[in-house]
């Protein structure tokens, strides 16, 4: 028999976030999320999603063991842009027991129409800058820190409980092109003649001291550009403050390009950072006691990059910019001696991302989806 608890304080609560170190302890592609980050996702106090949105953990048990995990979130102000009525699942892990899983959705369904909600969908998280999509090719490729990984009997279980496709995201190795490559210095030469068209300047960023400036823009950009894409939400100031305190310190200056106008309005951005996958995958995602020492590690020396985020302003996404900024950040990847990048999910109807690499030597490497069921209120 599975019984189903509510996450109701801060032991369970470990827990519910730990379980996906246990479930995959001998997969040697598991790369684990930084545990501290998800307990603060959890966290009322700490994060601001909580000021438009209800959510709840839950544990699956099965003679008092652990078999899995689900949150719910209900994201108010997504409702109300998009006009729906729809409950988020975030956060599930099942061991291949059907039973298990059907208790764990159900939970879920049941949590959607008591908050008369018709329709259920997920893996997402608070906002567009949490984990999201369920893996459904790739499986044997390491996830990023910031991605889901997980089996691929979820998928069935997931089919089997009525859920389908609502939309997919894929992700891609991109090697860094030679210097002296034809790609390179076509994408150096349309990048010239962009910023001379445009009047437009790379912001110079020599450490971390130069960021704050254009924080707040990067942002604000972000907002902009993300708002049209699937499910998003406006960031806001206190959120914009929690994601800068997580991404900020693992970024290297020299894959930060800030694409700046006459009057030092930002017209594109785009960010990258050493892989720290294999420090967090030594550390089970703890940063302490000792994990910090492989992070740094890995930020000073490695030989790929993850990319976080690229954005353009709207009015200039068929100008060519995205060369400028893929150019100048190959001028760091030629400084560090980086092989190749890895992107984040890409929505794969978002072709304006997606022709961005056309150009490059490319690689497919895997296909998250985003899960949908209609049920009655």
């Amino acid at each position: 028999m599975i019984e189903i608890k509510r996450v109701t304080n801060k032991k369970e609560l470990k827990l519910f976030v730990d379980y996906p170190n246990v479930l995959n302890k001998d997969n040697p592609v598991f790369i684990p999320a930084t545990f501290s980050d998800d307990m603060e996702d959890w966290d009322r106090k700490k994060n601001p999603a909580f000021e438009y949105c209800d959510a709840e953990a839950y544990l699956a048990y099965r003679d008092g063991r652990i078999v899995g995990r689900v949150g719910v979130i209900l994201s108010h102000r997504a409702n109300e842009k998009w006009g729906t009525k729809r409950l988020r699942f975030t956060q599930v892990d099942f061991i291949d027991d059907e039973e298990v899983s059907k208790a764990l959705f159900y939970t879920v369904e049941k949590y959607a129409r008591e908050h008369n909600c018709n329709e259920v969908h997920g893996p997402l998280g608070f906002t567009d800058m949490d984990r999201e999509g369920m893996l459904v090719e790739g499986f044997d490729r390491p996830n990023q820190f910031f991605t889901y990984y997980n089996q691929p009997y979820y998928i069935d279980h997931l089919e089997k409980l009525g859920y389908g496709k609502d939309v997919d995201w894929v992700e891609l190795k991109i090697n860094v092109p030679p210097e002296d490559s034809h790609a390179y210095q076509r994408m150096k030469r349309i990048s010239d003649r962009v910023m001379k068209r445009h009047n437009l300047h790379v912001a110079k960023i020599r450490s971390h001291l130069d960021y704050p400036p254009y924080i707040k823009k990067v942002f604000n950009l972000v907002n902009e550009a993300y708002s049209p894409l699937y499910g998003t939400v406006e960031l806001s100031e206190t959120q914009i403050k929690k994601y800068v305190g997580k991404f900020l310190p693992l970024i290297n200056p020299d894959y930060a390009v800030f694409v700046m106008d006459e009057n030092e309005n930002m017209i594109a951005f785009g960010v990258a950072a050493p892989s720290i996958a294999s420090a967090l995958k030594k550390s089970n995602g703890r940063y302490l006691p000792f994990g910090w020492i492989g992070l740094l590690k890995s930020l000073k020396k490695n030989t790929f990059i993850d990319l976080l985020l690229i954005a353009v302003k709207p009015e200039y996404q068929k100008a060519g910019i995205n060369a400028v900024v893929i150019s100048k950040m190959a001028e760091g990847c030629y400084k560090n001696n980086i092989q190749y990048a890895e992107s984040g999910p890409m929505l794969e109807l978002n072709d304006k991302v997606l022709a961005q690499w056309k150009t490059l030597d490319t690689e497919f490497i895997k296909r998250r989806r985003c899960f949908i069921k209609k049920i009655e209120e």
